[in-house]
């Protein structure tokens, strides 16, 4: 490696700096704007570096979106691409002389830097298939309408208690029937006024409901309106703001069901998708959340390194006498939460990873402990599974 090339990304203008490895020359700096024509360019005097000074490793500070198109060309340009992180280059820039000064040039430099101090320890950037980028997507837009659902249910449950406490107390808006009901019927005189009977019907009409579940939920209703006869101030426009709330509730929930569906459809076409799901735990969210955060398992060498980038590995504090390990403070957050809620339903589905959490418990670990340390043994697991492409076996039990 002779050439180290460091691109501060940005949504219009990149910064790239090109820097000569052993001497710490700074080649080239310029602004390349994120279109194809200027990245064109960037590839160009890369190129010609190269042919200068030796092969030359690039690395970029953001992975996807607005990097996307330019990590695309340069991997099909036959560059070596890695990740340098946000924070470690705000880190190392303000390790320098000035370091509080920040522009796109210094980081762009700094980035190059981190090349040159640490190259073995960079993750190597991966292109998407295009299995990968739909799995990507589809589990974004799945997080972004589980994150407006929560938001527009609680607002819901807000509003609903602000004139009608007695029926948020016994409803639930994350159930389609107690949604809509909602949509129509909120205030307690429109459900004395409807009565059981007509409250029933219109809930047949709603879905495929038990009549059981339905009868009970008109009863509850009624029960709540009949001990509230006092018309709250605002309780009407309340009232129309809950019902469309409802309305959007359920479409959310339709929206939601075919997220899913198209999910499922896109595990069967993603070679590691079995494989992942064959985990006690890893359900098809989580999997496809995991291949969409990871992209498999080439940039993870090991299943320590794959903990790291969770922030799931034990940190070691040493200074002096002063020894001990400590949680991590960093890693990717959504890889974290993908591991720990996979570990937290893996304890009612496999008997392996319950008998280590008893163990751990027993060694008198709290409940928090002994699941983080649960997550942390499965992500050698899965990490072996990708590595020799066969399925989890229960009789390589995690307890032993």
């Amino acid at each position: 490696m002779a050439v180290a090339v460091g691109v501060d990304v940005a949504k219009e203008l990149h910064w790239a700096a090109i820097v000569h490895t052993e001497t710490g020359k700074l080649l080239a700096s310029c602004k390349v704007a994120n279109e194809p024509a200027a990245i064109h360019e960037l590839i160009d005097q890369i190129h010609a570096a190269e042919g200068d000074h030796g092969p030359a490793t690039v690395a970029i500070d953001v992975l996807g979106g607005i990097a996307g198109l330019l990590q695309v060309m340069l991997s099909d340009a036959g560059l070596d691409l890695v990740h340098v992180s946000g924070l470690a280059v705000n880190r190392a820039r303000r390790a320098t002389r000035g370091g509080e000064h920040k522009s796109d040039p210094r980081d762009a430099k700094v980035i190059a830097d981190q090349i040159r101090l640490r190259r073995e320890e960079l993750r190597p950037v991966t292109t998407d298939t295009d299995a990968d980028a739909e799995l990507r997507l589809l589990a974004g837009r799945r997080r972004e309408l589980v994150v407006d659902q929560t938001r527009r249910i609680a607002r819901l449950r807000d509003l609903l208690a602000s004139i009608h406490p007695g029926l948020e107390r016994v409803l639930d808006p994350t159930n389609k029937a107690d949604a809509a009901l909602l949509a129509r019927y909120v205030t307690p005189a429109e459900i004395r006024r409807a009565g059981r009977n007509r409250i029933i019907t219109y809930l047949r009409t709603t879905g495929r409901h038990n009549t059981a579940v339905i009868t009970a939920l008109a009863d509850k209703a009624l029960t709540a309106a009949t001990g509230q006869h006092l018309t709250v101030p605002g309780e009407a426009v309340a009232a129309d703001i809950v019902r469309d709330l409802a309305r959007e509730v359920l479409a959310g929930r339709d929206k939601l069901a075919a997220i899913d569906a198209r999910l499922a459809e896109a595990l069967t076409r993603h070679p590691d998708a079995a494989l992942v799901q064959s985990l006690p735990g890893m359900g098809a969210t989580l999997t496809a959340e995991f291949l969409a955060v990871a992209g498999g398992i080439s940039r993870f060498a090991s299943g320590n390194q794959l903990a790291s980038a969770a922030g799931l590995a034990p940190v070691l504090q040493q200074s002096g006498k002063m020894h001990y390990l400590r949680r991590a403070n960093a890693g990717d957050k959504t890889l974290k939460r993908i591991f720990y809620q996979s570990a937290f339903c893996a304890l009612q589905r496999d008997p392996a990873s319950r008998a280590f959490y008893d163990r751990k418990r027993a060694e008198g670990k709290r409940h928090h402990q002994a699941l983080i340390a649960l997550a942390r043994r499965r992500i050698n697991v899965l990490h072996a599974i990708l590595r020799t492409r066969q399925p989890y076996q229960a009789n390589f039990a995690l307890a032993s």
